[in-house]
């Protein structure tokens, strides 16, 4: 399934059952288990969004590339501009390499923050003032 370019989602058939029995595999991998691969969303100065086409010609947004955040604040959301990477709850290198994630602490123009959802999935980045 590598010529669709995605990851497979399923069950490994290396996994053994309750009694410790090797499981024998009943069918091939199916279109419909494909998933997509990591987004390593990188710090740049602008955003650069990609549109990626999902199942039934749905189209979704990846963002690749992040320079502004939407910042939630007592008075609402802000846009404000990224400065740094400060630390990620997912992996350290994560920060050191400017890859953003969900629950990753950015310091931005406003204060530091917190990234409240999935940049590589959504095409934008929310976050709250801690």
């Amino acid at each position: 399934m590598s010529q669709f370019g995605s990851q497979l989602h399923s069950k490994s058939g290396r996994k053994l059952n309750g009694s410790g029995k090797i499981k024998i595999k009943s069918r091939d991998k199916r279109r419909h288990e494909m998933g997509g691969y990591f987004v390593a969303t990188k710090l740049e100065q602008e955003n650069e969004v990609k549109p990626v086409r999902g199942r039934g010609g749905n189209v979704r947004s990846k963002l690749m590339y992040a320079g502004f955040a939407n910042l939630l604040t007592k008075d609402g959301y802000k846009k404000t501009k990224i400065k740094a990477i400060m630390e990620s709850k997912d992996n350290r290198n994560f920060a050191r390499l400017n890859i953003i994630t969900k629950g990753t602490m950015i310091d931005t123009e406003l204060g530091k923050a917190m990234v409240t959802n999935r940049p590589g999935k959504e095409g934008s980045i929310n976050a709250r003032l801690i």
